[in-house]
């Protein structure tokens, strides 16, 4: 007899990991601190002006199941990130200007990453729109064929298909002190600015999940 979990509900260990990285955010909130004197504006030439308040809202709103994202001290753009799209083709976040993105990094070997996919998915089903969308990268070595699988057998069919076969993404955002395992969650705005970021998994179709989505895509 099969003992399989519904789909959309976070198994015990997703919900005592998100707790555990909600509890130790302030501790590594570092990794999301650019710039000293916190002068987003200047850094980003103009782009990022009102981020700031974005961050904020994001730090305010994020509690319980996703607690563990921060806002950033110093938004700024991540315009050099490079992934491919549902058809193969080149993408860059500057793409998606215009929508708030939940840009999420996973793989199939990372079991969090797994037992999150369902929750982004319905995230994406509820808040899906032309001013906001999930953005699941897969950063698996190799052809499609394993990922394409994990996502048809778990029914996730509302994300659209976004690969870096070569984890440079995830390495950029190493770089950036944005990543530091699996899975890599990072809230970037209209403008294209980073306004939240956090590592570790999360119930991202929680009620404060898409209250938290709702009000920082108003802005």
């Amino acid at each position: 007899m099969s003992n399989k979990r519904p789909l959309g509900l976070p198994s015990a260990r997703l919900v005592i990991v998100a707790a555990i990285a909600g509890i130790l955010a302030g501790a590594v909130a570092v990794y999301v601190k650019h710039d000293p004197s916190g002068n987003a504006t200047e850094i980003a030439g103009g782009q990022c002006e009102g981020a700031i308040e974005q961050a904020k809202l994001v730090s305010d709103l994020a509690t319980g199941e996703i607690a563990a994202m921060k806002g950033v001290d110093s938004p700024r753009p991540l315009q050099s990130l490079a992934f491919k799209g549902p058809a193969g083709q080149d993408l860059k976040l500057p793409n998606f200007e215009g929508k708030t993105v939940l840009v999420n990094l996973w793989a199939t070997w990372c079991v969090p990453c797994r037992e999150e996919m369902p929750a982004l998915n319905n995230l994406q089903k509820a808040k899906g729109s032309d001013r906001f969308e999930v953005v699941a990268i897969n950063i698996d070595t190799g052809s499609d064929e394993k990922p394409k699988a994990f996502l048809q057998e778990t029914g996730v069919h509302d994300l659209a298909y976004y690969r870096d076969s070569s984890m440079g993404v995830f390495n950029a955002l190493k770089k950036e002190g944005l990543a530091f395992g699996l899975p890599v969650t990072l809230i970037v705005n209209r403008k294209g600015c980073l306004i939240g970021a956090m590592n570790g998994p999360a119930h991202w179709d929680s009620d404060r999940a898409k209250d938290m989505i709702a009000k920082v895509s108003a802005l």
